[in-house]
């Protein structure tokens, strides 16, 4: 309302220009009645103003040029003669401008708020162009749990997500650049990534868990409020290992618990501090990784490529040196639990 009483202040000093202010207004209510796209948009008002117009999205990065003539255009963008912000539910959300080279027309204010409105009603409706890539500042919106809900739903909106579908969580660590990670797990619906401080993180609506590409660790958080799933998918990769680089928080269970363990409770346990002895051998490790994933003598040879005499002497070793009795099942549970806890002490 505020926009439109601002309007109404300026056009009643236009006097002779009224009536092609008016023009202006009936010209883009005839092309939100057409329900046109943000370039057919851009268009229409380069042909409009007799210039170049633009029109750039913060949740998308992507820039529209267009000439008067309906072309984009690819050249270094002229300095701007006018511009006005896009905003929704009081938010701003990207930026419409003209590149006029002669004076300011008289009616480029009129033309700017028309543009910038229909621009914010076009986004709205369609949501952002599909790149992968996204604004930080709106994911960082969505993953906070000290934002309102209706700020939530807004941010998740402007990043192409349907009011439906719930949307999970998943933060990465590695090299790959996090648009080709997005791609290869979600590869046919909306997803979004952003660098969230010294972490990736990815929203979508639906996973292939399996199709995560080597040499990255991703934590997955559950399918609901993108909040709970974000701190469910941090915990999840402090559990990731070189032998299981992606950790959903649903398969977890009660060892999700282990990340509420005050550090100072997990290095004073006696099975936790004998662990950090031999930690400084990686072979040791391994093998007792190996040991208490598989339970079985055999399979961990097989996981280690030796023969299962050698890890059978290893694990003898190991097991005096912990002092479990490794071959038990109540030793194996308190091996997984001290290993699980060290890594979470040196994630």
């Amino acid at each position: 309302m505020r926009h439109l009483e601002a309007l109404a202040e300026r056009l009643s000093h236009l006097d002779a220009h009224t009536h092609g202010a008016l023009r202006v207004i009936a010209f883009y209510d005839t092309l939100m009645r057409r329900r046109v796209d943000l370039p057919a948009l851009a268009r229409a008002s380069a042909g409009l103003a007799g210039c170049v117009a633009g029109i750039w999205l913060h949740g998308t990065g992507r820039v529209m040029r267009v000439s008067p003539e309906g072309r984009e255009v690819s050249l270094p963008a002229q300095s701007a003669s006018a511009t006005a912000a896009i905003t929704l539910d009081e938010e701003e959300i990207g930026t419409v401008w003209l590149e006029r080279l002669g004076p300011p027309n008289a009616l480029d204010d009129v033309l700017l708020d028309r543009f910038a409105l229909a621009a914010a009603a076009i986004t709205e409706r369609y949501g952002p162009a599909r790149t992968t890539m996204a604004d930080p500042a709106l994911v960082e919106l969505v993953i906070s749990s000290d934002g309102d809900e209706a700020a939530r739903a807004r941010a998740l909106r402007l990043l192409g997500f349907a009011d439906d579908l719930p949307v999970r969580v998943v933060v990465v660590h590695g090299q790959l650049p996090l648009d080709q990670v997005g791609a290869l797990v979600c590869p046919a619906r909306t997803v979004k990534a952003a660098r969230i401080a010294d972490v990736g993180v990815i929203l979508a609506t639906t996973m292939d868990q399996a199709r995560f590409p080597a040499g990255v660790r991703a934590g997955i958080g559950s399918v609901g409020r993108p909040d709970r799933s974000w701190r469910q998918a941090r915990t999840a990769l402090r559990f990731t290992t070189p032998r299981r680089p992606v950790v959903s928080y649903a398969e977890l269970g009660a060892l999700a618990l282990l990340a509420q363990v005050p550090q100072d409770s997990m290095r004073d346990n006696a099975d936790v501090a004998v662990l950090a002895r031999i930690a400084d051998n990686p072979q040791d490790v391994e093998t007792l990784d190996a040991d208490c994933a598989t339970g079985f003598l055999r399979r961990s040879a097989d996981l280690l490529h030796l023969h299962h005499s050698s890890v059978a002497r290893r694990l003898e070793r190991i097991g005096k040196t912990l002092g479990i009795e490794l071959t038990e099942p109540t030793g194996l549970v308190r091996a997984e639990l001290a290993l699980t806890a060290w890594r979470l002490l040196n994630d």
